[in-house]
């Protein structure tokens, strides 16, 4: 007979069954009636063509077709009960496995220093792959399953089929060398206008402050365009440029290299930086522990 034609539950009967021998204290274990187990076993006897069990004095004893398919079936059952029923657990103590994680630069400087610290206590076996795409990109990758989270600012992602979680509020300062000869403790708007700038633009990233310099007609005298927000260390840190950059990350260049943070004499909209996930992977054992930790390091 054809697999599809098979009800998989007879299988659990003749399990029981075969324990038993009796109809009634099989149907009691399996919280059947006896009807129900009566017909349970004629429908088990036709599916798989054979008496299986018979009345006898000493109850109902399996026949030789019975004997043959006992261990087969007991071992259909386990692999159902530990590999299909059980629910999958995630131990990070234990665990090996690569997350990928989808962010820009700039949060390959701010997000995994961080979350590596804590999983070379917590998870010492888990590793951390970081994907920089733009957010059209991270959708397909998160939904694809070649990536796990995407963590920054994704405003494409906020539609359905995706889980987003806010961690911080976010907003922008200038960034410029700690002698720089004209710019000391505080800057000005027409100092601001006035000296020349580095301005970063990753490809395939929404360019936020960017688009506020544009709704206020606002030029700037751009010296350099840059694609990485790594590549400014050096280059304020020896130049008289300005770079503005997004708070968090203007904090840690100021810890690695002499420059100085100042207030944004302008105004653009703050803005907040969150993860991003999939539906598909939204009860993962191991994607849940794995959110849940980046909220505990990064949650406001």
């Amino acid at each position: 007979m054809n697999i599809a034609d098979l009800d998989l539950n007879v299988l659990v009967v003749f399990d029981a069954m075969l324990q038993h021998q009796s109809v009634t204290r099989a149907g009691h274990a399996l919280d059947l009636s006896q009807p129900a187990m009566s017909a349970a076993l004629a429908k088990m006897r036709a599916q798989l063509g054979d008496p299986l069990f018979v009345r006898t004095g000493h109850g109902m004893r399996p026949t030789p077709r019975a004997l043959q398919l006992a261990e087969p079936v007991k071992r259909i059952l386990e692999m159902v009960r530990l590999d299909v029923l059980q629910q999958p657990a995630f131990d990070p103590a234990t665990a090996s496995r690569t997350f990928t994680v989808i962010t820009p630069d700039i949060g390959e400087t701010v997000f995994v220093p961080k979350i590596l610290a804590y999983a070379q206590t917590h998870a010492p076996r888990i590793a951390i792959r970081s994907m920089a795409i733009s957010s059209e990109g991270a959708g397909e990758a998160l939904e694809l399953g070649l990536a796990d989270l995407a963590i920054g600012y994704f405003p494409d992602l906020a539609k359905p089929g995706f889980y987003q979680q806010r961690l911080f509020k976010n907003s922008f300062v200038c960034m410029v060398r700690a002698d720089h000869p004209r710019i000391r403790g505080s800057l000005t708007s027409d100092e601001f206008l006035r000296e020349s700038h580095a301005l970063v633009r990753p490809a395939g990233r929404t360019h936020l402050f960017e688009q506020f310099l544009h709704s206020k007609n606002i030029k700037l005298d751009v010296r350099a365009e840059l694609s990485h927000f790594a590549s400014l260390l050096t280059i304020i840190s020896s130049s008289d440029l300005i770079a503005t950059v997004p708070r968090d990350i203007g904090h840690v260049f100021a810890s690695l290299a002499k420059v100085q943070l100042l207030d944004l004499p302008l105004q653009p909209p703050s803005f907040h930086l969150m993860q991003h996930w999939h539906t598909v992977a939204h009860t993962d054992p191991a994607n849940i522990w794995f959110r849940q930790m980046v909220k505990t390091l990064f949650e406001d």
